[in-house]
């Protein structure tokens, strides 16, 4: 009768054996998080903020006015230009005259020319510098934060604000040596993340040529296992997911997800 019962329960061990080699193997995942390149917009000179046209998490378009920094010393330098040009013109109008009538030298005109050509320059530059007075909006994209508020004053090329543009959201992730050889430039990943859209995929468009805490020279077997590269990739859609955020990141779109739990 014993004999019965261990061969019944060989038998139960066996079958539950069977079954669980059926199963497919599932998938644990890398971990990974979302990061982005930052848009930093910033004056070429410093000044006091005297309007702020956004706020932080605004939608922005390519030309949009973001900001305006003062510019009394702009603007006084291009009355001085200008005030310096219109003596140039008179002076080239002078030694013109007196060239086409014999009275004056081809030196004088060519320097009086040269004068014109200057102070043309110079007031060019300075109405440059008076239009960078304003700050637009270089990409399509969201206002991250704002680094400096009205009447602070930000320092010459500080950035005054950051925009994030939706294409430049990017998921960084490692995998270990033994995965490597599997992965490819443009292959397709799988994304998740706590209360995201369960049809999340990303492409990959960066992977690491230098391994990440890179042991001493001379490796064991142990410690090669330990070696992982970073792969980057750009998420199909930018939008569901934010900057910062943990997410998981599967190689194979059909291998069952392991419970995270």
């Amino acid at each position: 009768m014993s004999s019965r019962i261990v061969l019944r329960a060989l038998v139960a061990l066996a079958l539950a054996a069977g079954l669980a080699g059926c199963n497919p193997p599932r998938d644990p995942g890398f971990q990974g998080w979302v990061e982005a390149d930052m848009i930093f917009v910033s004056p070429d000179e410093s000044g006091r903020v005297t309007e702020l046209n956004v706020r932080e998490g605004d939608e922005v378009k390519t030309g949009a006015q973001l900001y305006s920094v003062d510019d009394d010393l702009q603007q006084a330098d291009l009355n001085q230009n200008n005030a310096t040009l219109a003596n140039a013109r008179q002076s080239y109008d002078r030694a013109n005259s007196l060239s086409k009538t014999g009275s004056g030298t081809q030196a004088n005109l060519d320097a009086a020319l040269s004068a014109l050509r200057v102070a043309e320059a110079h007031v060019n530059t300075s109405q440059t510098r008076l239009s960078r007075r304003l700050g637009y909006a270089p990409v399509d994209g969201a206002v991250q934060q704002i680094y400096f508020r009205e009447g602070e004053t930000v320092p010459a090329q500080r950035p005054m604000l950051s925009i994030m543009p939706p294409g430049n959201m990017k998921i960084r992730f490692y995998v270990p040596e033994p995965k490597l050889p599997k992965l490819a430039i443009g292959d397709e990943v799988r994304v998740s993340c706590d209360n995201c859209s369960p049809d999340l995929t990303a492409r990959i468009y960066f992977i690491s040529t230098m391994a990440e805490y890179t042991p001493p020279v001379i490796y064991s077997l142990d410690e090669r296992d330990k070696l992982v590269y970073l792969i980057q990739a750009r998420p199909s859609r930018p939008d569901s997911l934010r900057v910062g955020q943990p997410i998981s990141v599967y190689l194979n779109a059909k291998t069952p997800v392991a419970d995270q739990r």
